[in-house]
């Protein structure tokens, strides 16, 4: 297609389209280690560029890859057969925050974290927390359904997304949903777009659900012997009528990496570690935080620490976003999957882990959401260069994937399915739910030119 940057050049103006050898290959990937390179990348400035983009790709037949921030973990947004990369970082507007109707109206390139700020300065709270908040984008959290630590009581992304305009592969605009907080009119088409991980659709503006922000948090941090003794912690805290904000747990690799990276002192001790995160008026969450204390000092934990107020629970929460960099840190490559498992899984999850390190030699670390059993199991390898290492790596994770199957769990919980987890795909749904994706891709995208060569093809 020789000419087809100098088209959307005059198209959409030379300052929206590059073909520079840098630009293509920061578009050409994500944070997993799949590459694939663009022809051209697209820097769409506002909606009229993506319909005019896509209205060109639908007319020619050209594959387009929408792309948010790129911090993806599952080459979701890899342009897999190559074509447009579509960047929509530059739409990056806060059009609006609204505490009267309880909204936010936001464009796909906005950061989480930007939002939760915007949000915060008016009292207001926008929940959901990917780990890569600072850095991942809303329209990324919206085609994957990004969750984090608080979706055990908060929910994930698709709780607060009440509206959106999305543009389809032929350049038309969905307009689904709105303002209210209710709202039964017709299908869930907003459902429909959130978690498709862009093969149905574009989203170019979300008007996102907001609620008032809790006046004050307090945090617990345990060490404990065993993991058996944090699953048993977990299941007694919500047996017990707690409804904490966060249930985060880490197995003795990750906490071992984490002594390594950040030093003794500030990392737990034992061989297992559980955060505990409660939030709401301040009375209630002290009286709240002395309840907790007793019954998890009950179960016989090597040491506990509390927290009270943003600052001190800051301290906490850069601990467990540090186990990520801290296994990172061992030199080894992290194969960082976000499977699910029903929550009285979770030491049949951590033994299994134990089970693949034996067999296959490579380090296996636990940690995450314990509350909704989204636990992130990281293989740990080091290189996907060489092919036998490669084969044994692909081979671990076809025998964990099948176990959290037959389990009854989920292949993802928040990354996506995308490249990485295609292979998977097949035994993770019933063929009729297969057919169902199908026939929906079918109707939206007849050309098959949204995002292809991910798990739907």
């Amino acid at each position: 297609m020789p000419h087809l940057a100098d088209d959307l050049s005059a198209l959409l103006g030379p300052d929206r389209v590059s073909i520079l050898d840098a630009d293509l290959a920061a578009h050409a990937t994500d944070k997993w280690f799949a590459s694939s390179t663009p022809q051209v990348v697209v820097h769409a400035q506002c909606a009229q560029d993506v319909v005019q983009t896509l209205r060109y790709a639908s007319t020619n037949g050209i594959p387009v890859t929408p792309q948010g921030a790129r911090v993806g973990y599952v080459g979701g947004c890899v342009p897999a057969r190559g074509g447009i990369a579509l960047s929509l970082l530059r739409m990056n507007r806060i059009l609006e925050v609204n505490p009267a109707d309880g909204i936010a109206v936001v464009e796909p390139g906005v950061i989480t974290a930007d939002l939760q700020q915007a949000a915060r300065a008016q009292g207001w709270f926008y929940p959901p927390d990917p780990a890569s908040l600072k850095e991942c984008s809303l329209g990324g959290n919206i085609a994957t359904n990004a969750g984090g630590p608080r979706c055990l009581k908060y929910g994930v992304t698709r709780h607060y997304v009440l509206g959106l305009e999305a543009v389809l592969a032929d350049g038309s605009i969905l307009t689904a949903g709105g303002r209210c907080h209710k709202n039964k009119t017709g299908f869930d088409l907003v459902g429909l777009m959130v978690g498709s991980e862009g093969m149905l659709g574009i989203v170019t503006q979300a008007t996102l659900r907001l609620i008032p922000h809790p006046p004050t948090r307090a945090m617990l941090s345990a060490g404990f012997r065993s993991f058996a003794e944090v699953a048993e912690a977990v299941q007694r805290i919500l047996n017990s009528g707690f409804l904490p904000s966060a249930l985060e747990i880490a197995d003795k690799f990750t906490l071992r990496a984490a002594r390594e990276y950040l030093g003794e002192s500030v990392t737990p001790q034992g061989d297992a570690h559980l955060l505990v995160e409660i939030d709401g008026h301040e009375d209630s969450v002290k009286n709240e935080l002395a309840l907790l204390v007793r019954l998890i000092r009950s179960l016989g934990c090597l040491e506990l620490e509390e927290a009270l107020g943003e600052t001190a629970c800051e301290r906490f929460w850069k601990l467990r976003r540090e186990f990520s960099y801290s296994l990172r840190n061992t030199g080894l490559i992290k194969l960082n999957e976000d499977i699910v498992v029903p929550r009285s899984r979770l030491v049949d999850l951590v033994d299994f882990a134990e089970q693949l390190q034996q067999q296959h030699g490579f380090p296996v670390a636990c940690f995450g959401h314990a509350g909704d059993g989204n636990i992130h199991v990281n293989i740990m390898v080091p290189t996907m260069d060489d092919p036998p290492i490669r084969a044994r790596a692909e081979a671990a994770l076809d025998e964990l994937f099948r176990q959290i199957i037959a389990w009854g769990g989920a292949i993802t919980g928040e990354h996506g399915v995308g490249i990485a987890k295609a292979r998977w795909w097949h035994e993770a749904v019933p063929p009729s739910t297969h057919q169902t994706h199908i026939h929906l891709k079918t109707a939206l995208d007849p050309q098959g030119i949204l995002n292809p060569g991910k798990f739907l093809g």
